[in-house]
């Protein structure tokens, strides 16, 4: 639970240093680490890694603390610039996109306290996962 803990304090801080400076910078931090938990969720549910309860807790616990993160990460003056595959609906649907997020948060939140085992991790896992791809084609340009 410490580990927990720590993981999500450590991304806080990171994202809030990044932010200060770079807001693209910043989101695209905060998916890179949600992808490496993605990935690590994924070989967990497979098999290819030893379950392992806290890192389970600690894959919601991140992507939780992301999603409250993200929506103060789109400036207006952050349309375009850095990289970024933010589609135009970020802007024009501000109301969905914070929406999107407050919905990944709750669901990632009721996962971490959901998960008990390998057979609830994975239940919870494929539930959660659905919102990245689901706002991925709202709200992502596809490169």
């Amino acid at each position: 639970m410490i580990r927990t803990v720590l993981a999500v304090a450590a991304l806080a801080l990171g994202v809030t240093v990044a932010t200060a400076q770079d807001p693209i910078a910043a989101r695209k931090a905060i998916m890179k680490e949600n992808g490496a938990q993605a990935k690590n969720g994924a070989a967990m549910s497979k098999g290819d890694v030893p379950f392992d309860l806290a890192k389970a807790k600690a894959i919601f616990a991140g992507y939780a603390a992301a999603a409250e993160k993200m929506p103060t990460l789109y400036p207006d003056n952050s349309k375009t610039g850095g990289e970024t595959s933010a589609a135009p609906a970020v802007w024009t649907d501000k109301a969905g996109f914070a929406a999107g997020f407050a919905k990944f948060a709750k669901e990632s939140k009721e996962a971490e306290a959901a998960v008990t085992d390998l057979a609830s991790f994975k239940t919870q896992f494929s539930n959660v996962a659905k919102n990245c791809s689901g706002c991925h084609e709202t709200f992502r340009v596809k490169s």
